[in-house]
């Protein structure tokens, strides 16, 4: 493969393209995408350029109608081909998979769907029903075509993260998954796609979002009341409808229930919160590790409730 990557739209050009590789036995990477490419997915095709050393970085982008439920920005998630592209050459990627719906799913919408269990159905999946089952069908069907030995993703959607790998290694997929680490704007801003939509104000009220966060890694070492009151006081300071919550949650890494508030010994987690800002809804989430540490004063936290 040349310097720019090779843009393959069928399932034909794809194969053809990787054939001459998997016959050198090169390690092959891919990441998954809508399009509307930023810094953070620029990461991303970095990390998998890191892992696979000379095996091809293969980009798809791909628009998934599956994943979008009623009233959802289908037909407002932008479109940026050209520019996709330039960001793709630019880190290295080798081949840039970009199908239409017809290519994806030639019969329509599939008989054959991947069902992401009860996590499908909690924090995103609760908002957005439907949306993992999507999701999931089409990693899945990505990953029959590429035949990656790894794939990369954001931590941003750490429930995509989290349910993808499951699948991975429920349906024994062979494909490796690597959780990749957030990259955020100078002030905290998590990188999305979705930032385009927020106006000059949004955009400043959305940083609360990970201010919120990081005050629950601060207060988190006393438990979870505390970690979960230290967030809430920074995003009640937003009133509705500048800020609407959606969700504030503290679960395990597998995004499990955390069974006990109070850990003796430090206990990993993870918070995860989503709030519409204006008519944008935008998620966040960050690592922190629970208890291990005294009571706090009581000025610092409130009693439990």
């Amino acid at each position: 493969m040349s310097s720019g990557p090779f843009l393959a739209s069928t399932r034909e050009e794809l194969a053809a393209a990787l054939a001459p590789r998997r016959r050198e036995g090169a390690t092959v990477g891919v990441v998954t995408t809508m399009g509307a490419l930023h810094e953070g997915h620029a990461s991303l095709f970095r990390t998998a350029r890191e892992r696979v050393g000379d095996g091809p970085v293969v980009a798809t982008i791909f628009v998934n109608p599956l994943q979008f439920g009623v009233g959802e920005d289908l037909d407002r998630y932008p479109r940026t081909l050209e520019a996709d592209l330039a960001i793709c050459e630019r880190e290295g990627v080798d081949l840039v998979f970009a199908p239409g719906v017809a290519e994806v799913y030639p019969g329509g919408d599939p008989v054959v769907t991947v069902e992401p269990g009860p996590l499908g159905t909690e924090l995103e999946g609760s908002s957005r029903p439907g949306h993992f089952r999507g999701v999931l069908t089409v990693v899945a069907k990505l990953f029959g075509l590429v035949r990656p030995d790894l794939a990369v993703f954001g931590q941003k959607d750490y429930q995509q993260l989290v349910l993808v790998r499951r699948m991975s290694r429920d349906l024994c997929l062979g494909v490796e998954v690597v959780g990749a680490e957030t990259v955020r704007e100078p002030d905290g801003l998590a990188l999305s796609s979705r930032n385009r939509y927020l106006d000059p104000d949004e955009r400043q009220r959305a940083t609360v979002l990970s201010r919120a966060l990081r005050a629950a890694q601060e207060r988190a070492a006393y438990g979870l009341p505390a970690a979960r009151w230290a967030a809430m006081r920074l995003l009640d300071e937003v009133p509705e409808p500048e800020l609407v919550l959606d969700y504030l949650e503290i679960r395990t890494p597998e995004l499990e229930a955390v069974t006990d508030p109070h850990p003796a010994e430090p206990l990993p987690a993870r918070i995860l919160v989503a709030a519409r800002v204006g008519t944008t809804r935008l998620i966040d989430n960050l690592p922190l590790t629970l208890g291990g540490a005294a009571s706090p004063r009581v000025s610092d936290s409130p009693s439990d409730q």
